[in-house]
C-alpha cells in the first residue's frame, strides 16, 4: 500500500499502523483532509497486511476539532430535504473504521469535537490524557445537530441519557467523566500516554491476525439480536480452531507453563509470549 498523504503520516511496521494527523492550526476536517481520511480507510480496510490501526495527532492539543463550518454553510439548501437509502459518505467512513477487519485505536491527547468525535466514537478504543483531553459536540448550540453517526453511535456507546447531555447541552465532556461514562478505555498522565497505547497496539499486532480479525468480528455482532450473536460467535470459534496458528498457540500455551498453579497467576504474561 502507498500510504501517500499530505495531511496524514502513515508509519507502517509489520502489522500495525500509526496515522498521524496534522492539519494545523487546530486540525479541522477541512475538505482537503476529510477527502483523505477518506482515502486512507479504504486503503487501510484493503490493505491484507494490518491487524490494528492507530490514529493520533501532531498537535497535543487538538486532536480534530470538527468538520468545517465553512463547508457545512456551502451545502445546498435551496431543495426540500430527503431521507436516502444509501448511507451518506461521511457515514460510510465511519462504519468502515467500525467494521474493517483491523482494531482501530484512538489516542486522544487534547481536544476532539463535532465530526473528530463522531469518527473517533466509531473506531474500537479511545484513549485519552488526563486533566486535558475534552470531547465536546456542539452542533445543536448551531442550530444542527450531529449527522456525522453521533446520535447513533453515542447511545450505544455511553447510553442513551448520557447521550442526551453530549449532544443536546454543547458542553466539555472532560477526561476523566469520559472515562468513567464509557467513552474513553482509560487516561493517563500525558507523558504516559503514547508508551502505553503503543505497547497495547504492538501486543494485538503479535497475536495471531485471523484471531484479531474474527475477535472484533464477533464483538461487533453484540448489536444483533442475542441469539443470532451467539450463533456468530460459535460459528467464528469453529473457524478459528482450525487455524494452525490456534492449534500451534494451544500447543505453546501448554508448553510455557498454561494450565499450571504457577503458569496461571501469571497469565497475561503467558498470552504475551504468544505473540508472534
Amino acid at each position: 500500500m502507498a500510504y501517500d498523504y499530505k495531511l496524514l503520516n502513515v508509519e507502517v511496521d509489520q502489522r500495525l499502523a500509526v496515522v498521524t494527523i496534522n492539519n494545523p492550526p487546530i486540525n479541522i476536517i477541512t475538505a482537503p483532509l476529510y477527502a483523505e481520511l477518506d482515502g486512507l480507510t479504504r486503503e487501510l480496510k484493503a490493505d491484507p497486511d494490518l491487524s490494528v490501526v492507530v490514529f493520533k495527532s501532531a498537535d497535543p492539543d487538538f486532536f480534530l476539532a470538527h468538520f468545517d463550518v465553512e463547508e457545512i454553510l456551502r451545502i445546498p439548501i435551496d431543495q426540500p430535504a430527503e431521507k436516502n437509502q444509501e448511507l451518506n459518505a461521511y457515514h460510510a467512513m465511519c462504519e468502515r473504521v467500525r467494521t474493517m477487519d483491523k482494531v482501530t485505536i484512538a489516542q486522544i491527547e487534547g481536544r476532539v469535537g463535532g465530526g473528530g468525535s463522531e469518527f473517533v466514537a466509531s473506531m474500537d478504543m479511545r484513549f485519552g490524557v488526563a486533566g486535558k483531553t475534552k470531547i465536546n459536540q456542539m452542533e445543536i448550540p448551531l442550530g444542527i445537530l450531529p449527522g456525522g453517526t453521533g446520535t447513533q453511535r453515542l447511545p450505544r456507546l455511553v447510553g442513551r441519557g448520557r447521550a442526551m447531555e453530549i449532544v443536546l447541552a454543547g458542553e466539555d465532556l472532560d477526561a476523566e467523566t469520559a472515562e468513567r461514562w464509557g467513552y474513553l478505555n482509560r487516561i493517563f498522565a500525558a507523558d504516559k500516554i503514547d508508551s502505553w497505547v503503543s505497547n497495547l497496539a504492538r501486543r494485538i499486532a503479535g497475536f495471531p491476525v485471523e484471531a484479531v480479525r474474527l475477535g472484533k468480528a464477533s464483538v461487533n455482532a453484540s448489536e444483533l439480536p442475542l441469539e443470532e450473536g451467539l450463533r456468530e460467535e460459535a460459528y467464528l470459534f469453529q473457524r478459528l480452531v482450525r487455524n494452525d496458528s490456534a492449534q500451534q498457540n494451544m500447543q505453546r500455551f501448554l508448553e510455557i507453563g498454561g494450565q499450571t498453579r504457577e503458569g496461571e497467576i501469571r497469565v497475561g504474561e503467558l498470552n504475551a509470549e504468544l505473540g508472534e
